[in-house]
């Protein structure tokens, strides 16, 4: 029998969740690296009261890998509304943080509730450590909080973890080093994306990986945090955390936007990343196009399928 590939994906925010719904069908064995550095919300408040790492994320991507009930991925995503303790947190949040409790490790905990949850694939930490982001601006004043980081609406000079050295997941390191194909998935560049890549370990796996690493470029770019950024200067700014020559190709939607589009994220001020071609190029880049959106909603989202089958063929 052929062994079958073995698909990486880091990232975490609302763009991860999108890639793995559409590879998590196909013949591949498929390892997901989440980011556990958000501090807003829910996750925030359990964080801080429990010293466990960030939740959030981890349960997006439970939920976009499980094969479970539809009612039971409902009850998992629930987010409570009313009651003076409960009311923000979400339930997959509270029961990632109570199977930390029973097992002792936040790992066993996700490994568990993926059981149970009838997940495909594999769901790593990046760390399991608490850890928080920290963003030193153009102005040299540092900004601390992955919440707050957009925020400040400052031009940013690179992000950094604390503590330090941050520990990675072991298997987290070893996914990497064994993959065919590392994805970059799409999101918050400078915090959802970067804070896995720079963690020790992380940043020489992805650098001498074996397989292809393709960074799958934004669409829009967002408000205090990558305003006016063209795609090579996402790539430039991973090269800038990671190593120069550590993403081999970009993956990039070629079609136009919908003006009724651009003018609804004209309010949030983000508007189309240009694709310069030439200088990603210059960068050594292999640049794959093609209409990677999904037309039949009002946001902008990576098309599950259109993406998946991308991904596959570059395999």
């Amino acid at each position: 029998m052929t062994r079958m590939p073995n698909v990486v994906v880091i990232g975490g925010g609302t763009g991860m969740p999108v890639l793995l719904r559409g590879l998590k069908d196909l013949p591949i064995q498929l390892t997901a690296l989440v980011t556990v550095a958000d501090d807003g919300g829910s996750t925030g408040r359990l964080r801080t009261e429990l010293a466990i790492p960030a939740p959030g994320d981890i349960r997006n991507v439970i939920a976009a890998l499980s094969d479970a009930e539809p009612m039971l991925l409902e009850l998992f995503q629930h987010r409570f509304t009313i009651g003076n303790g409960l009311s923000g947190h979400s339930m997959g949040n509270l029961l990632l943080a109570a199977m930390t409790s029973i097992t002792g490790n936040f790992y066993t905990g996700i490994k568990e509730i993926s059981r149970v949850l009838n997940v495909k694939g594999k769901i790593y930490p990046i760390s399991n450590e608490s850890m928080s982001l920290h963003a030193k601006m153009i102005d040299g004043s540092i900004v601390s909080g992955e919440s707050k980081i957009p925020l400040a609406n400052k031009k940013i000079k690179r992000v950094f973890l604390r503590p330090n050295p941050v520990q990675p997941l072991p298997n987290a390191v070893r996914a990497i080093e064994n993959a065919d194909l590392v994805v970059v998935a799409p999101g918050s560049l400078y915090t959802s994306i970067l804070p896995n890549m720079i963690i020790p370990q992380i940043d020489t796996a992805i650098q001498d990986a074996k397989g292809k690493v393709v960074y799958v470029c934004n669409v829009m770019t967002q408000e205090g945090e990558t305003t006016g950024f063209t795609a090579s200067d996402h790539v430039q700014a991973i090269f800038d955390h990671v190593g120069e020559g550590s993403v081999d190709s970009i993956i990039v939607h070629n079609e136009p936007i919908k003006r009724a589009v651009r003018e609804v994220y004209a309010e949030e001020n983000a508007k189309p990343v240009v694709y310069d071609t030439d200088r990603l190029l210059e960068m050594g880049l292999q640049i794959i196009e093609g209409d990677i959106i999904s037309h039949t909603q009002s946001t902008l989202r990576h098309d599950t399928s259109k993406i998946a089958k991308l991904l596959y063929s570059i395999i």
